[in-house]
């Protein structure tokens, strides 16, 4: 299977193309501005380039489905339902923070915790096995306090994420690392989406939603 990867719930830009397991192109960025809008589509294009195929070439879609920013996800959404539709190619959706844990793997962690900065001191996290990569704690959204995962105070736990650094800042806990310049990646889908579509586990394109874990409130404009 071609397979192209959208990942845009973070800072990071991020556009993969796959051919069964093996990585052909990766084209990503990673701005403080978020440039989902302006850089999607001329990443793809890129990466058809340096794969070396067309949009017909492809055999299905994967988007790291969230959570994160509300509006990267809708850009992300629409771009993958609009291949898949347009080209009559299945969608397959992977958590965006299975990305983040991918390259940890295997690296003698007891467990693998993600980070997703959200606003003041709150974070979206999920703790996954430093092995196995299974997911033992679900995707939630936590205030972080001194008190906050003193579970894993025995553990050998790396954080990962742009929330690392504020959870550093105020975390007791002797054995963790902290990375903070860790964002969901295209080319870090590549496993989970082979899993996925072996399974034939694909989303319904007409109903299907990013994963945003909260609702979305906009700032209200005053009546003038």
């Amino acid at each position: 299977m071609k397979i192209l990867y959208l990942e845009t719930s973070s800072k990071n830009c991020s556009v993969a193309i796959s051919e069964g397991d093996k990585l052909l192109c990766v084209c990503e960025e990673v701005s403080e501005n978020y440039k989902q809008s302006e850089s999607l589509h001329t990443f793809v294009e890129w990466a058809l380039e340096g794969a070396e195929i067309s949009l017909n070439d492809l055999d299905a879609v994967c988007l790291g489905k969230g959570p994160g920013s509300y509006t990267g996800l809708r850009i992300g959404a629409a771009s993958a339902k609009g291949f898949c539709y347009g080209l009559k190619i299945p969608l397959v959706a992977v958590n965006s923070m299975e990305s983040m844990i991918e390259p940890f793997l295997g690296q003698n962690y007891d467990c693998i915790i993600t980070l997703v900065d959200a606003r003041r001191m709150e974070v979206y996290t999920a703790v996954y096995d430093g092995k196995t990569g299974y997911e033992t704690f679900s995707t939630e959204a936590k205030i972080l306090d001194e008190t906050s995962f003193q579970e894993f105070k025995d553990k050998k736990v790396l954080f990962v994420g742009d929330g690392a650094s504020k959870a550093q800042d105020i975390l007791d806990l002797p054995n963790a690392e902290f990375k903070a310049d860790v964002y969901p990646s295209a080319k870090y889908l590549v496993r989970k989406a082979l899993e996925k579509a072996e399974k034939e586990d694909f989303e319904d394109i007409a109903y299907f939603e990013p994963f945003y874990l909260k609702d979305f409130h906009g700032v209200k404009k005053s009546q003038s």
